[in-house]
């Protein structure tokens, strides 16, 4: 199971935790392979080339719609060297400032972005990762002048935020979610439509003021396009059993996934909808990948 992110974050968590349901259904071993680097590309290649014969898998996510509009030469078609597998599902993003950041909600932090052009910064790993593309749709509606400041990952841009090095975050909300109640983070918002049963007091971006703001990291387990499609449907059944599992899904629930589940032709599908929903945003907003 390639893993195209760093180890701590929410691709790595999911990558081990399907990855045991596999190795558990099939009675075979599944190793996790950290393949962090280049937005996912450094692992998205690697399994793009690799035998298609169901023993190489990857967990994508969403910059895998995103990097054919900020990367011009990928070394492999986003879409016609890959075959989903199956949508595991969606985990809503959570705005979190460092506590020294003086705003207690989205409409201070808006403001205080107004009144310091080019001075605050947002971190974030992928360029076209969802929390990535989350600052930039911040920026976009709330007519602000952020700093992107980018990372190899997710886990390396909260330790910075945790450390005070940069401002501000949109990342995963289990992951930030454990900081925010020590005091170490200061949470003002989820980019979900709803609000989290992780923590319902937040409001949704939309709620805070910026209609339209919707952004979710999704998470997709993927094999290379040349897969034999009795062999996806294999692992598709084993992916598809282990989402009715009641200690796995309350597991995934207890990290805020919201497991979607379905057919290989479903993810795809889900996939190429993604591509084009981004391309009209990133068009729109005149985004680029720094």
């Amino acid at each position: 199971m390639i893993c195209p992110s760093p180890p701590g974050g929410a691709v790595d968590f999911l990558s081990r935790t399907v990855g045991q349901k596999l190795a558990e259904g099939l009675g075979v071993s599944v190793i996790v392979d950290n393949r962090a680097g280049a937005s996912a590309v450094i692992g998205s290649d690697l399994l793009a080339k690799s035998a298609a014969d169901g023993y190489t898998l990857m967990m994508g996510y969403s910059t895998h719609a995103t990097n054919p509009m900020f990367i011009k030469k990928l070394p492999y078609d986003s879409v016609r060297d890959f075959a989903g597998v199956a949508l595991v599902g969606y985990i809503p993003l959570l705005l979190v400032v460092h506590p020294a950041v003086p705003a207690t909600s989205v409409k201070d932090l808006i403001a205080l972005a107004k009144a310091k052009p080019g001075q605050l910064q947002f971190a974030a790993g992928a360029a076209g990762g969802g929390p990535s593309m989350a600052g930039h749709m911040f920026r976009y509606l709330a007519d602000i002048d952020i700093i992107r400041v980018p990372y190899k990952g997710n886990a390396p841009a909260l330790i910075d935020l945790l450390g005070g090095r940069v401002t501000m975050m949109f990342d995963t909300i289990a992951t930030s979610l454990v900081h925010a109640k020590t005091g170490r983070l200061r949470m003002l918002a989820v980019t979900s439509t709803q609000r989290s049963t992780l923590a319902p007091e937040m409001p949704t971006m939309a709620e805070a003021g910026l209609p339209g703001f919707d952004v979710r990291a999704w998470f997709a387990v993927m094999a290379p396009a040349r897969t034999p499609r009795a062999i996806l449907a294999t692992l598709n059944a084993e992916i598809n059993k282990a989402f009715k599992d009641p200690d796995f899904r309350s597991r995934l629930a207890n990290e805020g996934v919201e497991i979607v589940g379905g057919t290989p032709e479903q993810t795809d599908a889900f996939i190429r909808s993604e591509m084009n929903r981004w391309q009209k945003i990133i068009t729109a907003a005149g985004m680029t990948a720094d």
